[in-house]
């Protein structure tokens, strides 16, 4: 049986946050290249991820962005701007959507931590 799973932003209370590397250490842009996860659900086919992720300042390039994901920022600040040098910033209690293939600059500019749920 099924219920709903409640997430917290100081991750899950049984396994807390663990190591990540999603971000490449030549990315980050302080001295700083902490970043975390804590992942609350995946589904059997592993096309489903629901979690909290947290990241030191880092900037990256994406040709495209490689799934589809919806995020909700808990704490810190992240601008992404598109190729035509259009910028949108992001900060706590925002939620926005990623469509998977978008290109764009993330910029992590403080510590972000976000609940997201991916697509891939």
């Amino acid at each position: 049986m099924t219920s709903p799973i409640r997430l917290l932003a100081d991750g899950h209370p049984e396994t807390g946050f663990g190591p990540s590397s999603a971000v490449a250490k030549s990315d980050f842009t302080t001295e700083n290249t902490s970043e975390t996860i804590s992942s609350f659900f995946q589904s059997k086919d592993e096309k489903i991820s629901v979690g909290v992720w947290e990241c030191a300042p880092c900037r990256e390039e994406f040709d495209a962005y490689p799934v589809d994901e919806m995020m909700t920022v808990i704490s810190g600040s992240l601008t992404l701007t598109s190729p035509d040098g259009t910028a949108q910033t992001f900060s706590a209690g925002d939620t926005f959507f990623m469509p998977k293939g978008t290109p764009c600059t993330w910029e992590i500019t403080e510590t972000l931590r976000k609940f997201y749920m991916i697509a891939s």
